[in-house]
Parts: C-alpha cells; sequence; structure tokens
C-alpha cells in the first residue's frame, strides 16, 4: 500500500473515534442523569486543547517518533473511553449512572489524550509525505477530507446500530437501545482508537529531529508567538479567533439533544417523524458540507481575499443557529435543520482553515508553527471553552430535561446565539483590516 493511501487510512480512524461520540453524547449525558453537565462535558475538550497539543509536541520533538506516540495516546484514550462504556454497561440501559464522578475522571482523561492526536495525526502525514518526496499542499487535503469521511460514517452506523437482546441489527426506526442514545458510542470510540494504536506502529517510521542549538523555554512552549499581539491586526485577529471559537461546539453538544426533543411533542407528525428519530443521521449534512467547503476555499481565497471569506463564516453561523431557531423536524419545518447543516461547512471552514492560511502569510518563518498553535489554541481552547459554558447556562436556564428529553424555549437560546455572531461578524467588519501595513 502506498504512503498517501495509508495515510489516509490513518486519518479515517483519527477521525472515526471522533465521530462515534462527539455529535450524540448529549442524548445519553441525559439519560444517564448527567444533563445539567452536557456543556462541561464539551467544554473539557477546550481546556485540555490548551496545554495537551503542546506537551505532546514537545515530546514528539525531542524523544519519541510522532507515528508512536500517537499510537501510544489512542491506547490510552481508548483504554479510559472503555471505561466509560464499562461504566454505563454496568448500569445498564436507560438507567442513570451510579458513579458519575468516575465516569467524567475517566471521560476527561480519554479526551486529556485523544486532542493531542489531532495534530500528532498531522505531523506523522506531513513527514511521511515529505520521506516520500510527495507534495504537502498538493497531497495532504484528499487525505485530511478522508478524515471527515471517518467522523461521517462512525456517525451514521451509531446512529443506525442497535444491540438489543444481546442481539446486533442496524435501523432507521426510533429504538430505545440506539447506540445514540447509550453507552455504546464510547465502546464503538475506545474499539476504534485501540485499532488505531496497533496500526500506528505499522507505519514508516518518522525520526525525531535534533535541533541544533539552545532552544528557551518560550520557544520549547510556543510562547514566543504571543509577540504577535503587539501588533493591531494580529491582536484584533487573535481576539475575533477567540470570539468566533465560541461558537465551535455549541451545536456539538446540543444539536442532538434538541432535535431529538421532538420526539416527545404532542404533534404525532413531529414525534414519529424521521429528523426528529435519526437526529445523528441528519446533522452529518453538517460534515458532509464541511468536506466539500475545504475544497472550494482556494477559489474563494482567490476571488474575494481572506476578511470576505472570514466573514462569510461569521454570518453563517448566524443562519446556522437560526435555522435552528425558526425550524422543526416535520416537513417544511426539516428544511431550515438541512439548511443550517449546509451551512455549518462555511461556518466551519471558512475561518478554520482561512484563518491558519492568514497565520502562515502574515507571520515569519520562525513563529509558524506557533503561531498556528496559538491560533488552535485561542478557537478550540479558550474560545471553545468559554462558549460551550456560557452556552449551558443559556440552555439551562431556558430548558429542562423531562422524561429523557430536552425541553423548554429553545428558539429563545438559538436566537441568542444566532444574535451573538452577528455582533461578531458586524463588529469584524468595521474594526478588521488585513490590508493594513504594519508600521
Amino acid at each position: 500500500m502506498n504512503a498517501k493511501l495509508r495515510l489516509a487510512l490513518m486519518n479515517f480512524l483519527e477521525f472515526a473515534v471522533w465521530g462515534a461520540y462527539l455529535t450524540c453524547m448529549g442524548n445519553y449525558l441525559g439519560i444517564a442523569g448527567l444533563g445539567d453537565k452536557i456543556s462541561w462535558f464539551y467544554a473539557i475538550q477546550g481546556i485540555v486543547s490548551i496545554f495537551m497539543p503542546t506537551l505532546m509536541g514537545i515530546v514528539a520533538d525531542k524523544y519519541i517518533q510522532p507515528q508512536r506516540l500517537l499510537g501510544l495516546c489512542h491506547l490510552v484514550a481508548g483504554g479510559f473511553m472503555l471505561g466509560c462504556w464499562w461504566l454505563g454497561l454496568q448500569a445498564g440501559f436507560g438507567q442513570e449512572l451510579p458513579n458519575k464522578s468516575l465516569f467524567i475522571t475517566l471521560y476527561t482523561l480519554s479526551v486529556a489524550f485523544f486532542m493531542p492526536t489531532i495534530a500528532l495525526a498531522n505531523t506523522t502525514a506531513f513527514t511521511i509525505l515529505k520521506n516520500n518526496n510527495l507534495d504537502t499542499v498538493k497531497d495532504f487535503p484528499p487525505i485530511r477530507v478522508l478524515g471527515t469521511v471517518g467522523f461521517i460514517v462512525t456517525m451514521w452506523f451509531v446512529n443506525c446500530a442497535v444491540w438489543e437482546d444481546g442481539a446486533f441489527s442496524l435501523t432507521l426506526a426510533d429504538n430505545a437501545h440506539k447506540f445514540q442514545y447509550t453507552y455504546m458510542q464510547f465502546f464503538v470510540s475506545g474499539f476504534l482508537s485501540i485499532v488505531l494504536c496497533a496500526y500506528c506502529f505499522t507505519l514508516p517510521a518518522c525520526k525525531v529531529e535534533k535541533k541544533d542549538g539552545n532552544v528557551s523555554l518560550a520557544e520549547s512552549l510556543g510562547l514566543n508567538a504571543f509577540k504577535l499581539f503587539k501588533t493591531r491586526k494580529m491582536a484584533l485577529f487573535f481576539i475575533f479567533s477567540a470570539l468566533l471559537g465560541m461558537c465551535l461546539q455549541v451545536t456539538n453538544g446540543y444539536a442532538g439533544p434538541f432535535i431529538t426533543s421532538f420526539k416527545g411533542s404532542a404533534d404525532a407528525a413531529v414525534a414519529t417523524s424521521f429528523a426528529a428519530n435519526n437526529a445523528t443521521l441528519l446533522t452529518s449534512i453538517s460534515q458532509i458540507s464541511e468536506a466539500l467547503c475545504i475544497l472550494m476555499i482556494p477559489f474563494f481565497l482567490k476571488r474575494y481575499g481572506i476578511k470576505t471569506v472570514m466573514l462569510m463564516s461569521m454570518f453563517a453561523w448566524v443562519f446556522r443557529f437560526g435555522f435552528f431557531g425558526v425550524g422543526n423536524p416535520a416537513m417544511p419545518g426539516v428544511i431550515m435543520f438541512i439548511l443550517s447543516c449546509i451551512v455549518y461547512g462555511v461556518a466551519f471552514d471558512f475561518f478554520n482553515v482561512s484563518g491558519g492560511i492568514f497565520v502562515d502569510q502574515e507571520c515569519e518563518p520562525s513563529i509558524k508553527a506557533s503561531a498556528q498553535g496559538l491560533f488552535m489554541m485561542m478557537t478550540n481552547g479558550l474560545g471553545a471553552t468559554i462558549g460551550t459554558l456560557a452556552a449551558g447556562e443559556i440552555v439551562n436556564s431556558y430548558c429542562q430535561w423531562e422524561n429523557g428529553f430536552l425541553v423548554g424555549d429553545w428558539q429563545t437560546c438559538w436566537f441568542i446565539f444566532a444574535a451573538f455572531a452577528l455582533a461578531v461578524g458586524v463588529s469584524f467588519a468595521l474594526v478588521f483590516k488585513p490590508e493594513q501595513k504594519q508600521r
């Protein structure tokens, strides 16, 4: 198998691990008695993203080959995720967890070792491509798209898979034992992590490069990139990165419980609708859109420029939240849900990917890697953490768990999120000037 195919399989498994639970975990947490902690489960991903990728990056730079460290991290993350599955198994289908603190601890440890693997997978891919004299700019995007495909495949599997009375089946019909409502989603994730661990140790070696000269502690931790805050343009960019990052995990955490809540509707057409009973499958349209939008970015950047592309992302978040606010799972309201999922590709990719390109273009070579780390810390670390916790407070204020469903004034919640995204977009349009020359 050639290098590109092997790396495509690695990326497929990398994101399949995440897709097994990221968008449907909220449904199980509500059943397990942790519904009021959904925001914390998603905020944990942001908290560990502030420091764990950097620490593991230092280890990969100096001590352990990145493909091996990738495997070891998945071994640990998968083990802890299987621990979450085991606790759910002991509690039983549809039952509250007796030891919620232990479940939260195991989940936190699993996520702490999983989040660094995203960067380690990129490092491994870039190194192997270069070792095989391949063009990273040309050859990496198709490999990375396979990661999104892996995410989608496990979303579909978990949506349809049922384990009942010792028998396994796949169905689109409503069933309380579907993986998307149970602890079995954690088994799928943990099992795939172990598989990926074994696969990583078959990948070609990525030798640890010995750095010449002394490297300061600040450089090792990527802290030298903070000098970018001295320029107005970059300071504004990173501030808005954090503000937009506050939107990133909101729908991952609450789209599933929101759509599923319609199963408790008094309107039979709404309660029995396909969308209400297959929330994970419906929201997978978001990931399909994401995969397609990655391929559109070069055209839009060339045609409209970096500021316009990032503004498209910001206003796409307004529509992402707004469409959820006005839709419902029955026809014709479900069209609003579908539109929300379609614009997600623009909302997510047009800022994350184009933002990374902007950082690469604006920063000197000596701090490019650190600057990318700072960009990720501001968006997926600080921004996502603060935004998820704030969203949790808003949802818990307007909604409550009843009979396994998170019901209440969802429309107000989505409109609050849309108003925030609109304010960020308008402010960005007024104050951010990427063409401004540094003095």
